[in-house]
């Protein structure tokens, strides 16, 4: 139970009753947690989130911390699903980022698997991804190659070219797997 100060009163409830009180005050812009992929085990080939829901969110953020790839230089991608996750789209072409066709959201490129090499971190962020128009996705990221050297830092905006509800995406580096890692999945909240 929880134990709350009620204006000088001291009252009871229940961890479900006060989660389903605050669910009803959750406002529009408001960052809501959704998911996260918990520690990432080395060798792990992709990360997919497909909490995604159009009647509660309008925008999500994915903060990635220190993520790492098994293959040195290696850039990190996320593919959009269409159908739940059923199926990631990783068409060369599909996705659009300066004037350059990519096979998904380039989040991040030449991560260091150097000795020290802390990996990226940063936001990725997917925009009105349950219009009928093109998803946008951008991404805020660093990367630490050593103990001493910050490496390339990655602002980026691209484009899915496909006019479908994008409800699910999928981390995943252009070469070999992921090493390690987290990455965390918020909602931003829609106001209806």
């Amino acid at each position: 139970g929880v134990l709350i100060n009620d204006a000088g009163t001291m009252r009871q409830t229940n961890v479900t009753t006060l989660a389903t009180y605050m669910g009803t005050k959750i406002t529009g812009g408001s960052m809501v947690y959704l998911a996260s992929s918990g520690a990432i085990s080395s060798g792990t080939a992709s990360v997919s989130f497909t909490q995604f829901d159009a009647s509660k969110y309008d925008h999500y953020q994915f903060h990635l911390q220190h993520i790492l790839g098994v293959t040195n230089n290696a850039d990190l991608f996320a593919h959009a699903s269409t159908d739940g996750g059923s199926n990631y789209d990783k068409t060369e072409g599909n996705y659009h980022f300066n004037n350059s066709n990519y096979p998904g959201f380039r989040v991040t490129a030449d991560i260091s698997t150097a000795t020290n090499a802390a990996g990226a971190t940063g936001i990725f962020y997917l925009h009105a991804p349950h219009s009928t128009k093109y998803t946008m996705g951008q991404s805020l990221v660093v990367a630490m190659l050593s103990d001493t050297y910050i490496g390339p830092h990655s602002e980026s905006a691209g484009v899915h070219l496909v006019n479908q509800d994008t409800d699910a995406i999928q981390f995943a580096m252009n070469t070999g797997n992921i090493a390690s890692g987290e990455i965390v999945m918020y909602g931003i909240a829609n106001g209806t």
